[in-house]
């Protein structure tokens, strides 16, 4: 028994006629979508690195449009039932070749066409249960994170303050008024406490002048110590004058014997130097008689 024909199938189809690709190109892309579901079969074409993926990816579009508005059909709901690319015309060129010769150009075109159709009522029955059961998942996540977060600002939030019960105006609270004879005796008790302190005071006063006095008498002492420091220092210098008058004199002392023994001497050579005068003029007056 024959099978349905390509012009009897059931669905919404988009035909692209006459496009510049070859279909055997076609066919290699189409093979990758056809039975898949429009969602999947879009995110594989765009995925693809073939031109041909390009063009049968607009004609997917087409056919969905074509669905949604033409026929009422939920975009969501929709599979691609069948695909295929039929030949169209074939360009003939020619391409000049060695010793005069030609060889002939094939540009061969196809016939795109894409069938959408609706999904089968079990398969539409395990996506919804897919969905529902990510969906259930995803809430549940959510509401566990949810408590999580409140429980970490419970946690975090500082503890209330205790309640005070507040008195109704109605109430009046007791007063107890203290007895006259005490609070007169506790006057009497701060004035003798006021008198003692003054007492200790004037007592402090006159420590604060004897120590005052005390301390100039320190400086006082200080002074006198320097004073006589300085009455040392100053009799050390006149011993060491002293010292330096004794040596002046005795140096003096010595030129003076030095220059009188010079002197003696200078008188003995004197007379030496007449008694030989004195002894060669005589000499010379005997040889003359």
């Amino acid at each position: 028994m024959p099978g349905v024909k390509t012009n009897e199938r059931e669905g919404t189809r988009a035909v692209l006629r006459h496009t510049r690709i070859s279909p055997n190109k076609a066919r290699q892309v189409l093979d990758l979508i056809r039975g898949q579901d429009v969602d999947r079969a879009a995110e594989t074409l765009s995925l693809g690195d073939r031109e041909a993926a390009t063009i049968i990816g607009k004609v997917l579009a087409s056919a969905v449009a074509n669905a949604v508005h033409n026929d009422g059909l939920n975009g969501e709901e929709l599979y691609v039932s069948a695909c295929f690319a039929d030949e169209g015309s074939t360009l003939k060129r020619w391409r000049p070749r060695a010793r005069g010769r030609a060889t002939r150009i094939r540009k061969r075109t196809s016939h795109v066409t894409i069938i959408v159709s609706r999904l089968p009522e079990e398969r539409l029955a395990r996506r919804r249960a897919k969905l529902a059961a990510t969906g259930t998942q995803r809430s549940r996540r959510v509401a566990g994170s949810r408590r999580r977060q409140r429980s970490e600002v419970e946690t975090t939030r500082p503890a209330p303050a205790p309640e005070v019960d507040e008195l109704e105006p109605d109430e009046e609270l007791d007063v107890v008024e203290p007895d006259i004879d005490e609070a007169e005796e506790f006057d009497e008790v701060e004035d003798v406490d006021e008198a003692d302190d003054g007492e200790f005071d004037e007592v402090e006063d006159v420590d604060e002048v004897e120590d005052v006095d005390e301390a100039d008498d320190g400086e006082f002492d200080e002074v006198e110590d320097v004073d006589e420091t300085d009455d040392e220092e100053f009799d050390e210098v006149e011993d060491v004058d002293e010292t330096e008058d004794e040596i002046a004199a005795e140096d003096t002392s010595d030129d003076d014997e030095i220059a009188a023994e010079d002197s003696s001497e200078d008188e003995g050579a004197d007379a030496q130097a007449t008694s030989s005068d004195e002894t060669s003029g005589a000499s010379a007056e005997k040889k003359g008689k």
